[in-house]
């Protein structure tokens, strides 16, 4: 996603939590961003979503928004660390979002910023530093005492801790990519035999064009924090699993998520925080919410089915 840094994260950087009291620590701690217009909270669910071929990333009538912690817990553990995804999991969560990008020596590392400053004791752009140099900073201390010491995961890292401790891996591959990069990220994927647990998302067509060429088996998500002229069409050209729009660009057009359940593509919202809006994209019928509460939404969206 395009934003920096979770809020909530910013008021709690000094605030020392450990790993369980970082579990219970989620609710009430991430704050929503503003948009302009939200979605009509009576729109009703489209009914194309039955006049299709079974979509597996489309969720039944009925069914429960699908949860994917954003970042792991960022609100209550150091975003896009292995702690910060199990803090996710012992709140519920099954799919985790976070970031891949090269260091200089071409290995993939999970890491938002173009830059190691605000989430490590580091400096400089993730593309000028080596493995070796990443592995040796501090991605913990910045966000609480506790978590001095936890490093920046590599990609592998990551797919071997969520294959043997649980999970799934809603992937975003961060900006530009050649086809090279690419190639490495998908090698790796395959290599621990996760190409089931992994979704492939990129607001880069290129880099999407490419997944799709190397490992036409991974599902893809174009992320969008505006709409394109014709999500349907490009979304068919891609060969896109799911349109992955921003809360701010879906209350333009809420009509757009029946267009694309009809194309048989999901579609999932990103950041959305509060119950008001869960309650607002659960009632368009959209399939996933990308969030910083990933332990509220999964009580909530559970609450509102059983």
């Amino acid at each position: 996603m395009r934003e920096a840094q979770p809020p909530a994260a910013r008021s709690r950087r000094r605030r020392t939590v450990g790993l369980a009291a970082g579990t219970a620590a989620v609710a009430g701690l991430a704050t929503a961003f503003v948009v302009a217009a939200p979605p009509s909270e009576s729109a009703p669910r489209p009914v194309a979503r039955a006049t299709v071929a079974a979509s597996p990333w489309m969720r039944a009538a009925g069914a429960p928004l699908t949860v994917i912690a954003h970042r792991g817990a960022p609100s209550a553990a150091p975003e896009n660390t292995l702690v910060s995804d199990e803090v996710a999991r012992r709140g519920g969560a099954v799919w985790i979002e976070n970031d891949v990008q090269p260091s200089k020596d071409g290995v993939p590392y999970v890491l938002h910023d173009a830059t190691v400053d605000r989430t490590t004791d580091g400096t400089g752009p993730i593309r000028s530093l080596t493995s070796g140099q990443l592995d040796a900073l501090d991605a913990g201390s910045w966000f609480a005492p506790a978590y001095a010491g936890t490093r920046v995961p590599t990609l592998a890292a990551q797919l071997t801790d969520l294959r043997e401790r649980g999970g799934k891996l809603l992937l975003e591959i961060k900006g530009r990519h050649s086809r090279a990069e690419v190639d490495r990220i998908v090698r790796e994927v395959r290599e621990q035999d996760m190409t089931d647990r992994v979704f492939v998302q990129s607001f880069d067509v290129p880099s999407l064009r490419y997944a799709h060429e190397l490992a036409p088996e991974l599902p893809l998500g174009l992320l969008r924090d505006t709409l394109d002229a014709d999500p349907v069409a490009l979304a068919r050209e891609l060969d896109l699993s799911a349109y992955n729009v921003s809360y701010a660009a879906l209350a333009t057009r809420p009509q757009l998520v029946g267009d694309l359940h009809a194309a048989g593509v999901a579609v999932n919202v990103w950041t959305v925080d509060t119950p008001a809006r869960w309650k607002a994209l659960d009632a368009l019928g959209v399939d996933g919410v990308i969030t910083n509460r990933p332990t509220e939404l999964g009580g909530w969206s559970s609450g509102r089915t059983s």
